[in-house]
């Protein structure tokens, strides 16, 4: 029996290296003739997680390396699969003793895992690219194999400002985004831009850590923030703010919040890696399902997580909610739960910091989509875990709002074209 297996595992290994190849290459015999099989799987594993790739496709893991795990995280209602396999025990059905570690803001999220102070972390998804590519960080290669949430985040604007009819009213404002390297910054300016006018100069806009911006918003340091729940809600709690636009009303399923590693500790550990991946996709669709909503509240609202109200993150969670202009709302999908990372949505973030002057240069978007947006292994702990997965690693991407209301992500250069506000040409 051991030796059959053994046999499986090395046809396993094989073909995931083959399909690697394919994602990397697009099967082009010439290059591998030229260079040889065995020299392009060398070539692959300098800039690709192979050996945690292969642990993340086996049906069984072996033993974690690694045990004891840190996970960071920031207490928003994004990372609810991460902090909830914690109290829910998740970590622990994957044989893992993974404690969750708070932070205050995404440049200290950013300093503990690049340091080795947390093993994984909660980032935001434009964070691994980011960070691979040395932009705004030293360089660091980073994997990100799960999504966390999609849609769930909103513009909430101070309750002085409930005449504003739309974006075109916001010139002169002061907003609040978490992170320059965030959905809410990029989709912030989408919005503006599309209203015509130009987020560098017709706004300011400047990072203010999540748990911060309900006090500016009080303060009058803020007319308004893109920002996660549930400060948008708290916000409304507090009387301080109202929900202006869902950020579902401007790209429905956009992706937000995920959980990444540094591709050292992938490929070091690739069976605590694996099990890891498994305990946050379970969890993650565990969130999915909406008749656990409430019982997810009860269990990450606590000061040692969100510390919040339970009712705050019931809103968020349950999508019933007030959204501050007297109004009581039932929007299921106010946020929701999918772990599988499109390439696609990577290739739109890089089209964003290419858009605003992040990334200077030529861009290889298909190349750090595929390095960092972990797709095909996410299909494979999806389907060993008996869950529905996509087919494809990338799709087309529908927006609700601007005139580009379709994303191809094989034509990012002339999708950036279309643009007439933007800072490269």
């Amino acid at each position: 029996m051991r030796e059959g297996r053994e046999i499986t595992e090395a046809a396993l290994d094989t073909a995931v290296e083959r399909s690697i190849q394919r994602a990397v290459f697009g099967g082009r015999r010439d290059f591998l003739k030229l260079v040889g099989a065995g020299t392009a799987v060398a070539a692959l594993a300098e800039v690709f997680p192979m050996d945690a790739a292969k642990a993340l496709a086996q049906a069984k893991l072996g033993p974690p390396e690694k045990k004891d795990l840190k996970i960071g995280f920031i207490p928003i209602t994004c990372a609810t699969p991460i902090i909830m396999a914690e109290p829910m025990g998740f970590y622990k059905k994957y044989g893992l003793n993974a404690q969750v570690v708070k932070a205050s803001s995404w440049a200290m999220i950013r300093d503990l895992s690049i340091n080795k102070e947390s093993d994984a972390t909660h980032m935001l998804s434009p964070m691994p690219l980011s960070i691979s590519m040395g932009i705004g960080s030293q360089e660091v290669p980073y994997v990100m194999p799960a999504v966390e949430n999609i849609n769930g985040q909103a513009i909430t604007l101070a309750s002085k400002h409930k005449a504003v009819k739309s974006a075109a009213d916001f010139k002169g404002f002061k907003f609040g985004v978490p992170f320059d390297y965030s959905m809410h910054n990029f989709l912030l300016r989408y919005v503006v831009a599309e209203a015509g006018l130009d987020p560098d100069k017709d706004i300011q806009i400047r990072a203010v850590p999540p748990p911060e911006m309900v006090a500016n918003l009080r303060a009058g340091n803020l007319d308004g923030y893109l920002g996660p729940d549930p400060f948008n809600q708290r916000a409304v709690y507090e009387n301080e703010g109202f929900i202006f636009m869902l950020s579902k009303d401007i790209w429905p399923g956009h992706p937000c919040c995920a959980f990444a590693a540094r591709k050292d500790f992938a490929e070091g550990a690739p069976n605590a890696f694996g099990a890891l991946v498994r305990a946050i996709v379970d969890a993650t669709e565990f969130a999915h399902d909406k008749k656990n909503r409430k019982e997810i509240s009860a269990a990450i609202a606590p000061r040692n997580y969100l510390n919040q109200p339970v009712e705050v993150v019931e809103a968020v969670l349950t999508g019933q909610f007030d959204n501050g202009l007297g109004q009581k709302l039932n929007v299921p999908d106010r946020v929701d739960f999918d772990p599988f990372p499109y390439q696609s949505m990577a290739v739109w973030i890089l089209t964003q910091m290419k858009r605003w002057g992040y990334i200077k240069g030529d861009v290889g978007y298909q190349k750090v989509a595929t390095q960092v947006f972990l797709a095909d292994q996410c299909r494979e702990v999806m389907k060993s875990l008996g869950y529905k997965a996509p087919e494809k690693n990338a799709v087309t991407h529908t927006f609700l709002l601007g005139k580009q209301k379709t994303f191809d992500p094989s034509k990012p250069a002339e999708y950036l074209a279309g643009f007439p506000i933007k800072r490269t040409s």
